[in-house]
């Protein structure tokens, strides 16, 4: 668990960096992703517990679902940055708080509309169980690293 907790705290730093570090090297940004996005495949590796055939089947649609993830993930980034450049002003405008708040909701659905279209791709790779395991791993990382930003990001003034 101690590897998970690190990553969570990695993956919760890539998430909220763009927000700490907008004028600092994106170069940088990427390398730390990169790491991040090495950091779960392993985490998920240890979890998974695939035979050969299973992760010969596997890889390839957990790649795919980290790229669209990673679509939903930049839309969070940004909904993070636009709330962070808002609270630096002070109280945050009624108008720009209901926006965040429909982006944010959108977010969420986003994820599990994504979740739902993964699940029979996951299934034709895997069996039942280990589809359900596989999503217990991706819920568990997503509900630590929203526990590592709700710590961070102070709530709408």
């Amino acid at each position: 668990m101690k590897v998970v907790r690190i990553l969570v705290i990695m993956l919760a730093a890539a998430l909220a960096a763009p927000v700490i570090a907008q004028d600092k090297g994106n170069a940088n940004m990427e390398i730390l992703r990169q790491k991040v996005k090495a950091d779960k495949k392993l985490v998920v590796a240890e979890n998974m517990q695939l035979s050969d055939a299973e992760a010969k089947a596997f890889w390839p649609v957990y790649e795919a679902y980290q790229k669209d993830l990673d679509k939903i993930n930049a839309r969070l980034v940004e909904v993070i940055k636009t709330y962070a450049d808002a609270y630096k002003k002070g109280a945050v405008p009624n108008d720009v708080a209901s926006k965040l708040l429909d982006e944010a909701l959108a977010i969420e659905e986003a994820e599990t509309k994504l979740k739902r279209s993964y699940v029979p791709k996951l299934n034709k790779a895997l069996p039942a169980a280990k589809t359900a395991r596989y999503m217990q791993i991706e819920n568990k990382i997503r509900a630590l690293v929203n526990m590592e930003l709700a710590a961070n990001i102070p709530l709408v003034q």
